[in-house]
């Protein structure tokens, strides 16, 4: 099966969407790194919606475009579960983590504070 990068990166920030992610972003990173095409970072308000937004990710893109992670790291209880599909890696992150780790500004190439 053929499967747009793009169209699974959109994919995957509507189900975090539906589930209740916030400040999903979505960043192209194609021309900055070869470790993906796309870094897609949301957030979870704690460690069981960051389990959650993962869990849901994992079997809907499993499910309905037959797609499975080379890696996950991360597991329930953590503040944050990166998912490597390649081209595409999800970072779920719970607030005060993304904060610190600051991937979206360091990726995006906007300005630190």
């Amino acid at each position: 099966m053929h499967v747009n990068i793009l169209e699974t990166a959109q994919f995957i920030e509507k189900v975090l969407d539906d589930k209740k992610g916030y400040d999903i972003e979505l960043i192209d990173v194609r021309n900055k790194t070869t470790l993906a095409d796309y870094f897609i970072i949301v957030s979870g308000s704690n460690r069981n919606q960051v389990k959650a937004l993962a869990d849901d990710v994992l079997f809907k893109v499993e499910r309905d475009l037959g797609l499975t992670p080379r890696h996950i790291e991360g597991q329930a209880g953590d503040r944050w579960i990166l998912l490597d599909y390649m081209d595409i890696v999800v970072h779920i992150f719970q607030e005060e983590e993304r904060a610190h780790y600051s991937l979206d500004k360091l990726w995006s190439g906007r300005p630190q504070p």
